[in-house]
């Protein structure tokens, strides 16, 4: 999820995009079906695909892309599912948090080979080939990069009498609970209680570890030691889940991600912590007009930082396809020209083009606050976590859990940090 944009140059042109690129060589004249498996399933997005799978069918007469789109609560563990019968996918959607596990097992093909002088390279942002290129592979190409921004209702944050958004946890925990009237059907935050629930609360322990924070795996201090050890860690626990306390709707115990940018979008909550393609859901939303939403930067800890983690996701192979040629050109479209452009922007990714640069989109309206970010690397740091280990997905699911107990008082803060330190001590010292 970072906002750190390299972004220098002008864009492929789309002609290079459907011929065959060295790497892309096969013919598709036989009539290939590419089974093709998204995993961040919703609506609007499954349609962008869908359109640009209609313009990569046109451009290559024979082959044919058939989408699969799970629920997005359960789409990963389909797609490992079909991963382990060897059997269903061509073209996979891969996360940071699955490729560990998925190439751990064996079910991801390496790009590396089938992408070997691909004019496409060049007209990509560096962040974009390092995230690529990987020391022991290439298993996807990042379709963009993800970044956590602060949605927030303007007219209900001056309703309550602030001048602006909140800026550190502290403000946010303060104007959440003065917003907050559930009389009114008005709450103050859109908690994360479900799936995936402990990302924010892990970027709110960063921030408060901030000074002392490993930049190359943010799960440790610089000391070596679990953030999760760290005496601020606590109180960033404790302000969290305060949040949920007495400023969230009691229903947010069990929040995913469609729910809690649900709750925002509809205008029943004030403040929602999210990444940047929610703000083409909310622009869509006819519940909230566009003058009375924004974004604003990342919230800080005490000392005023805040830490932006690194998260993209992309478009990989599975080890078992047997059209390796035809998924190849499917890949390196979707990661081109107008199909990456339009699929960045339907979607409001951070993109991987250096054509972006000199794109007024990225610099204006929802988007300012990433400028802020981007231009202020010292306050929003941009950092690693550990999302590429083998146990990722299995750590998700614990904490998540954990989370939870918290929230319906089966466990204390203070326990869970416990829990957390002595969980990824053990796993490092292991691996």
């Amino acid at each position: 999820m970072t906002k750190t944009l390299r972004l220098l140059g002008a864009g492929l042109v789309t002609a290079l995009l459907v011929t065959s690129c060295g790497s892309s060589a096969g013919s598709s004249d036989d009539g290939v079906e590419l089974k093709m498996v998204e995993s961040l399933t919703n609506p609007a997005r499954t349609a962008v695909l869908k359109g640009l799978i209609e313009d990569f069918e046109a451009a290559n007469p024979g082959t044919t892309v058939d989408l699969i789109s799970p629920p997005t609560n359960s789409a990963d563990q389909k797609i490992q599912q079909m991963l382990q019968s060897k059997k269903g996918i061509d073209v996979l959607e891969v996360r940071d948090t699955t490729v560990g596990p998925f190439t751990a097992n064996g079910w991801l093909r390496d790009l590396a080979p089938d992408l070997k002088g691909w004019a496409g390279w060049a007209d990509m942002t560096q962040q974009a080939v390092d995230y690529a290129q990987g020391e022991d592979g290439t298993w996807y190409i990042p379709y963009g990069f993800y970044g956590l921004s602060l949605f927030y209702r303007k007219d209900l944050v001056e309703k309550a009498g602030f001048a602006g958004p909140p800026a550190s946890w502290d403000e946010l925990l303060q104007q959440a609970s003065a917003i907050q009237d559930p009389d009114a059907g008005t709450y103050g935050y859109a908690f994360r209680g479900g799936t995936n629930g402990n990302g924010n609360l892990v970027t709110a322990i960063e921030a408060y570890v901030a000074d002392d924070l490993d930049k190359a795996n943010a799960f440790k201090t610089t000391d070596g030691k679990s953030i999760f050890a760290a005496p601020e860690a606590l109180t960033a626990a404790q302000t969290y889940f305060d949040l949920f306390e007495k400023a969230s709707p009691p229903s947010s115990v069990a929040w995913g991600y469609p729910e809690m940018v649900e709750g925002f979008s509809n205008g029943s909550t004030a403040f929602l912590l999210q990444d940047p393609e929610v703000i083409a859901t909310v622009g869509q939303s006819t519940a909230i007009k566009p003058d009375q939403w924004g974004t604003a930067p990342l919230l800080v800890g005490p000392t005023g930082k805040a830490a932006q983690p690194v998260a993209t996701a992309g478009w990989g192979m599975s080890a078992s396809t047997e059209h390796a040629a035809e998924a190849t050109k499917l890949i390196e479209f979707l990661s081109s020209g107008e199909a990456s452009t339009t699929f960045t922007k339907e979607n409001s990714l951070v993109p991987i083009l250096t054509s972006a640069a000199s794109d007024p989109y990225y610099s204006e309206g929802p988007w300012a606050s990433y400028v802020t970010m981007t231009n202020a690397p010292d306050t929003y740091l941009s950092v690693i976590q550990p999302r590429n280990v083998d146990w990722w997905t299995e750590w998700t699911q614990k904490a998540d859990g954990d989370v939870q107990r918290v929230i319906t008082g089966d466990m204390t803060p203070a326990e869970l940090l416990a829990g957390w330190d002595a969980y990824w001590v053990e796993k490092w010292a292991a691996a």
